[in-house]
């Protein structure tokens, strides 16, 4: 029985696409109403759950299934589509649709008054089906292919509201910002394959143990690779675009920040021994992961929007998969992806229940809502805890892992990068809880019993989930237990966490006569809560320019060049019409004109041979 679940293993992500279809009759019909399509998805992401769930049973303990499927034979190149089932990988993707499933019947609840149930659900379909598809299969090129599907799923349900300016805005930023990355990726994953003469993950690594490539080659090829995942993990440069996709619904928001956006931090760990052939790309990528890092939870703290915090620190989070994957830490990266998911996805539904209650995500105008929401807050604690080093949750063990690696590594500035992520996260996450639940109740809150039970479970599961993460993982042989003794290393991530929590408790659980931010600089709080003003710097440096240049070209195309191919015709135009009124009608002068013509001709070929005088 065991081998039947195996062999149909490729019909995982073929079950939400059936959600899809079963789903195309509620975008036209009206009488019915649209809850049958959600319905319809529920049970068929169900499906998808359940047969994971008997795979991993069949391969727990023994070795991975992997098949292939012919896909296209030109000349010498050969494209196949490769499975494999491990427990690593279906680990993952009975996450993504646990995940998913929780966050439709969260949709139920929240989006009760939406009358676009198919398009909704048929989107987050869409994502389970490329999500679980990348998961499974063991190809870069078609991992890059499922990375194009989310794209343009991220474009489409960012923008499900599309009636409104800034939700439109949003999409197209996000959809041209992936954009970026994603074809420098292409040209990465296209100059890869003559390199290693494959895109399979598991020979890739073989290929790249024996060191075949170095120096520019291997620099050039692997910040290509790099470039995709940056985008796709809202890193620095790219990351903005995160930012502005918090305007669709949020519980697509749960879905995106935890697990759309670590698929593509999956493939980067996938990739880390192509990485680190070239020092220089194993460099870019902890810079890369520590600006990110840094700089959002910096800017998460200024923030007055609380799906704003959240987008923020999902990039702060996703630093800290760059800076393992740069530093060689593959299993503890899959460990960090995986704790990180359920925490934000716990985080993100107890902000939407408050969201959906209180009519407001300004933090500026909540407090007083842990008499009123005690479920809802709990679920926030338990989500904060399962990102932040305290032990005996996940976040604490993921990050003493790291940073243990780091320290026997002697990779000391790293180490204490991830020390003072840890701590601003802490006070981040402290200054939401603080805003939202002390205090004394407002004109928003004073009313704000728990939301609908569709709500209110899948948040709790979430909480729950984030709970279990380290027995979950342990059970899954993904946890090694002989190393989970606190130790020095410990001591420092929990001393980092409490100067965090102690400085938010410090400046917004205590009564204070004025606001925080007054305490701070002006100009430093306007720094931090303009994004650095990087949306400024981004239009003098690359929008200007470039609005510039096209002006100036498009000037010389319709004057210059335009005006050069109009003269011509305007001169062929007069000449013709000065001919036609210069016409007698008579046969000599046609002649005559025709000799004169000639003659010119004629005297104008032989000037040369006549002699020269002077």
């Amino acid at each position: 029985m065991a081998e039947i679940y195996l062999q149909s293993g490729w019909l995982i992500p073929l079950y939400p696409l059936l959600g899809i279809l079963l789903t195309v009759p509620w975008m036209s019909l009206r009488r019915t109403g649209p809850r049958p399509a959600g319905y319809l998805n529920l049970l068929t992401t169900l499906f998808a759950l359940v047969h994971t769930l008997l795979c991993l049973q069949a391969v727990w303990g023994g070795k991975s299934i992997s098949w292939s499927l012919d896909w296209m034979q030109v000349a010498d190149l050969s494209i196949s589509l490769q499975f494999e089932l491990s427990t690593l990988n279906l680990a993952a993707v009975m996450l993504v649709t646990g995940l998913n499933f929780l966050a439709q019947v969260y949709a139920i609840g929240y989006l009760e008054m939406d009358w676009s149930w198919a398009r909704l659900y048929s989107l987050l379909a869409l994502f389970e089906a490329g999500m679980s598809a990348l998961l499974l299969c063991d190809s870069l090129f078609f991992s890059y292919m499922m990375l194009e599907i989310l794209t343009l799923g991220t474009y489409l349900i960012v923008g499900f509201w599309f009636n409104q300016p800034r939700v439109v805005t949003g999409a197209r930023d996000a959809f041209l910002t992936k954009r970026v990355g994603d074809l420098i990726l292409l040209m990465g994953v296209i100059a890869l394959y003559p390199l290693a003469g494959t895109w399979n993950y598991g020979e890739l690594a073989e290929w790249a143990s024996t060191k075949p490539i170095s120096g520019t080659t291997a620099t050039l090829v692997g910040l290509a690779l790099l470039a995709g995942p940056i985008s796709k993990c809202a890193q620095f440069p790219l990351h903005l675009w995160l930012d502005s996709a918090m305007e669709g619904p949020l519980p697509t928001t749960i879905l995106r920040n935890s697990v759309v956006i670590p698929v593509g931090a999956w493939v980067l760990i996938k990739l880390t021994p192509v990485l680190v052939l070239s020092p220089v790309v194993a460099t870019v990528a902890v810079v890369i992961g520590t600006i990110s890092a840094i700089g959002a939870a910096l800017i998460s703290i200024a923030q007055v929007d609380m799906k704003r915090v959240l987008s923020y620190l999902t990039s702060a989070f996703m630093g800290l998969i760059f800076i393992a994957v740069g530093t060689s830490q593959v299993g503890i990266a899959f460990f960090l992806l995986m704790n990180f998911a359920v925490a934000i996805a716990a985080l993100i539904a107890s902000t939407g229940s408050i969201i959906l209650n209180c009519v407001t995500q300004d933090l500026t105008q909540l407090g007083g809502l842990w008499s009123r929401r005690p479920v809802t807050g709990l679920s926030f604690i338990f989500g904060a805890l399962g990102l932040l080093g305290l032990p005996p949750f996940g976040g604490f063990w993921s990050m003493r892992f790291l940073e243990t690696s780091l320290w026997y590594e002697q990779q000391i500035v790293p180490f204490v990068i991830v020390l003072v992520i840890n701590g601003l996260c802490a006070l981040s996450l402290v200054r939401m809880f603080c805003l939202i639940f002390l205090g004394k109740p407002t004109a928003m809150t004073s009313r704000a019993p728990e939301p609908i039970w569709t709500v209110v479970i899948p948040m709790v599961a979430m909480a729950a989930l984030t709970l279990h993460v380290p027995i979950i993982l342990e059970t899954l042989k993904l946890l090694p237990l002989t190393q989970t003794a606190i130790g020095d290393v410990g001591l420092l991530i929990i001393g980092s966490s409490v100067v965090g929590l102690g400085l938010g408790i410090v400046f917004y659980g205590l009564p204070r006569e004025k606001l925080a931010a007054d305490s701070f600089p002006r100009w430093l709080v306007n720094l931090m809560a303009d994004d650095f003003y990087t949306t400024g710097l981004y239009q003098n440096l690359f929008i200007w320019p470039v609005a510039t240049t096209a002006t100036v070209f498009n000037w010389l195309e319709r004057y210059v060049i335009d005006g050069v191919v109009n003269l011509v015709g305007v001169a062929s135009l007069l000449s013709g019409e000065t001919l036609k009124y210069s016409n007698v009608g008579r046969s000599q002068f046609y002649v005559l004109t025709i000799t004169v013509c000639v003659a010119l001709l004629v005297l104008f070929m032989s000037w040369s041979y006549f002699p020269s005088f002077g």
